[in-house]
């Protein structure tokens, strides 16, 4: 009900209360304990003062001020509950006996029940296996055999194999090592195993069924094509393990991440089909409700009944409901209502970016939709198109100011995408659901509904692969919470600015010839990449990517960084559509990780590689990519030498293989000269002071002198002084990531490049830098840091 009891439409105490709680609980998980006692004793104070002024004014009513004196009392009762809640749950986790635990680093044995999925850890150097499994730690052996009871939350990092079959509800046994949470939420501490679970019975029987749902799911999509094969059960039960990783990247680019989890819009989908079903067979109201509740129930069983699932069911049921009585204002109070009830039972959602979208696109949904939809419909838009255009363009208004903080950017094809990818959802899904469904009884039958529905997957794949390549697809933006707060001011001033007919046409005279002015400029006149460039170093993070051009739009590259989307997005900066070869150093993740990145979209020659075979992980990860993109894949010895273009390279190391050293995989980089347009270019990969100091004894001093020098190892300490004294570099490149945890660059070996003449530059301060060719000399070019990027 409303305020004064007239306007069913808008309760903005139940809107107040619900903010608050939330945002109390956001800070509390950054803040801690007593920040929270404080705003909880601020609370109490100003809601004493707040009651007993409208209870003095009680008669002398003045209904403006009557209606907002109730909201604050709201807002002021939210932030209380939100600090108790989240103060209980803090508590827990600080406690002393097991922070003393955590603090010492013990050996501890633990009994858990594992909240959700096991997921890998991308990127996770020399573990490519390694699992993170959030759980509620139940009980902790010390290694003095004193016992600690919980349940506090904690995470499991494990690296064996057999914590990946495990079910969410699964009660084991482990033993393994604390340590410090990242802080933040309500862990409370993080368990690093080696060895494999011990089961302790089995999980419910609803995450069985789901478990046998899903991977009959799986199996009915074997038989697919990768792409549409490892999207249909991301779309339907939000498993991406099967996800080919530059699938993932360009749903990322265009926004459309969004439908590879599970979130309301998949709970309407399934609800809504079965709906439209019991209406078509003239069910009931009653009936037709019952029907909607046993699908919700079944669906979330499916999906499996995670916290995050039980929040988009949430939503979704909030946003389906909503749209079917086509009172999207009377829905508010019930979104406020899920959104407090989540908050206060897990605080932890609060600072849930899946949260805070899901809670977004709803309000979107609720508030936007419909009224949009409607104004469609009477400009003559058919009721069918009318909807697909409301509906996504008004959960991207909303979810967008969050996705800006995140990501620094603002997507100029998120809409567009996802408006093209709207006729296709629906079918997927349902079609995905009914094959997971049948799987365990036909599963025939499973694997015609999934190539059914692989045809929409078909086409979604295709629109986000094309809408990741357009150029200037996404703006950069301010990150952090400013970004977020100033695009949701530039929205809401555009919204209220549309109201009035004037405003909208100077909106869209201003919009216009932004795009025509500043487009062009964008895609003509970019500056980047700069005539004459001989060599690029991308800005990957913690790792290395270098570019040599060949000739226009061709390239070799060397290394490919940690994931796909930092070497992918270097090289269409570049413009590169073809890589004749691709050269790895060594076997790294930093360097190998993003290899799928170098062949998306691209055809690749040739691969070649150290000979030294380790790590095995980073081998297989390189043999595969080669595979999947045709390309061969040769070991480059000392000596190796190719030529192409403009473009000339020898190998110089290693001179012999390196044993016993301070690390065998990175003294046995591939240490390459590359000759382009007259310009040396030494690239050392990661070699380290043994590998330098047996490629400096073992060649003359003329072999390894260079213009360029590619440092080696993200100038890691681990450098032979003679070795850099026989290369004397105009320039030195730094790859090497933001606020990394290795020290790296080490401040001394910086100050020697520098004493030596050379000009250093680094990918985490300039982002991509290049070395230029001029008629003068060598000279240096910095594409700048990305928006939002610490300095």
């Amino acid at each position: 009900m409303s305020v004064d009891g007239a306007d069913a439409a808008l309760d903005l105490r139940l809107a107040g209360f619900a903010v608050a709680a939330w945002l109390a609980a956001l800070a509390g998980l950054h803040l801690g304990v007593q920040a929270l006692a404080g705003l909880a004793a601020v609370a109490v104070a100003l809601v004493l003062v707040v009651a007993l002024g409208l209870r003095a004014g009680r008669h002398r009513p003045v209904e403006p001020l009557r209606r907002y004196g109730w909201i604050a009392v709201a807002v002021l009762l939210g932030a209380l509950c939100g600090a108790a809640a989240t103060g209980a749950r803090l508590a827990v986790r600080d406690a002393a006996p097991v922070r003393a635990l955590v603090a010492e680093r013990a050996l501890v044995t633990a009994e858990l029940v594992v909240r959700d999925d096991p997921r890998p850890v991308r990127g996770a150097p020399g573990r490519s296996t390694m699992l993170l499994v959030r759980v509620d730690l139940l009980r902790l052996t010390g290694p003095d055999g004193g016992r600690l009871t919980g349940p506090v939350r904690g995470l499991v990092l494990a690296t064996d194999p057999g914590w990946r079959g495990l079910l969410p509800g699964q009660r084991v046994t482990t033993r393994g090592r604390l340590a410090e949470p990242r802080g933040g939420d309500l862990t409370a501490a993080v368990l690093s195993v080696t060895g494999p679970p011990t089961r302790q019975g089995r999980a419910s029987w609803p995450q069985r069924a789901a478990g046998t749902l899903r991977s009959g799911l799986q199996r009915a999509c074997e038989p697919l094509p990768d792409a549409p094969g490892g999207l249909l059960p991301g779309l339907v039960v939000g498993d991406t393990s099967r996800l080919p990783p530059e699938v993932e990247e360009d749903f990322r680019a265009t926004g459309m991440t969004h439908l590879n989890a599970v979130s309301g819009s998949n709970v309407a989908i399934v609800v809504g089909a079965v709906l439209l079903l019991a209406r078509w067979a003239r069910a009931g109201p009653r009936t037709a409700a019952g029907f909607c509740v046993l699908a919700l129930v079944g669906f979330v069983i499916l999906v499996r009944p995670s916290p995050s699932v039980v929040r988009a069911a949430a939503m979704g049921a909030i946003g389906l409901a909503a749209l079917a009585a086509g009172r999207s204002r009377a829905a508010l109070p019930a979104l406020a209502a899920a959104i407090a009830a989540l908050v206060l039972l897990d605080p932890e959602l609060a600072g849930d970016p899946g949260f805070a979208l899901s809670v977004c696109a709803t309000g979107g949904l609720l508030l936007f939709a419909p009224g949009w939809r409607d104004a469609l419909r009477r400009r003559g838009v058919p009721v069918g198109l009318a909807e697909a255009l409301a509906v996504p363009a008004a959960a991207q208004l909303a979810c967008g100011p969050v996705i800006a903080g995140m990501s620094a950017t603002v997507s100029l094809v998120a809409v567009p995408a996802n408006l093209l990818a709207v006729p296709a959802v629906a079918p997927a899904t349902v079609l995905g659901v009914l094959a997971a469904v049948l799987s365990p009884v036909w599963p025939g039958g499973a694997e015609f509904l999934a190539w059914l529905a692989s045809w929409p997957a078909r086409w979604l794949v295709t629109v986000a692969a094309h809408g990741a390549v357009l150029p200037a697809g996404t703006l950069p933006w301010v990150g952090g919470v400013v970004g977020a707060l100033l695009l949701a001011v530039v929205s809401v001033a555009l919204l209220l600015a549309a109201r009035r007919r004037r405003a909208r046409r100077l909106v869209a005279a201003v919009v216009v010839a932004v795009v025509l002015g500043a487009l062009p400029v964008r895609l003509l006149a970019s500056g980047w990449p700069p005539r004459g460039w001989v060599v690029v170093a991308c800005a990957v993070g913690q790792g290395d990517a270098l570019v040599l051009p060949v000739a226009t739009g061709r390239a070799v590259v060397v290394d490919a960084g940690p994931e796909p989307s930092g070497v992918d997005a270097c090289l269409r900066r570049l413009g590169i559509r073809e890589v004749p070869l691709l050269v790895v150093s060594h076997f790294h993740v930093d360097h190998v990780g993003g290899v799928a990145g170098v062949f998306r979209g691209r055809r690749v020659g040739a691969v070649v590689s150290p000979p030294w075979p380790e790590p095995a992980y980073g081998v297989a990860q390189v043999r595969e990519a080669a595979r999947r993109g045709g390309a061969s894949l040769a070991p480059a010895p000392a000596g190796w030498r190719w030529g192409q273009g403009a473009v000339r390279l020898v190998a110089v190391g290693p001179p012999y293989p390196l044993r016993g050293s301070r690390s065998d995989p990175n003294n046995n980089s591939l240490v390459l000269t590359a000759t382009v347009s007259g310009v040396r270019i030494l690239l050392a990969g990661d070699a380290e002071t043994e590998e330098q100091r047996a490629v400096r004894e073992t060649l003359p001093a003329d072999a390894i002198r260079a213009d360029v020098l590619k440092v080696a190892h993200h100038g890691s300490a681990y450098q032979d002084p003679e070795f850099l004294a026989a290369v004397r570099p105009a320039v030195a490149l730094v790859c090497v990531g933001v606020d990394n945890d290795y020290g790296h660059p080490h401040p001394a070996l910086l100050g020697r490049l520098a004493r030596g003449g050379a000009r250093v530059v680094r990918t985490d301060t300039d982002g991509d830098v290049a070395a230029v060719r001029t008629a003068t000399g060598l000279a240096v070019a910095v594409r700048g840091a990305a928006p939002g990027r610490p300095r």
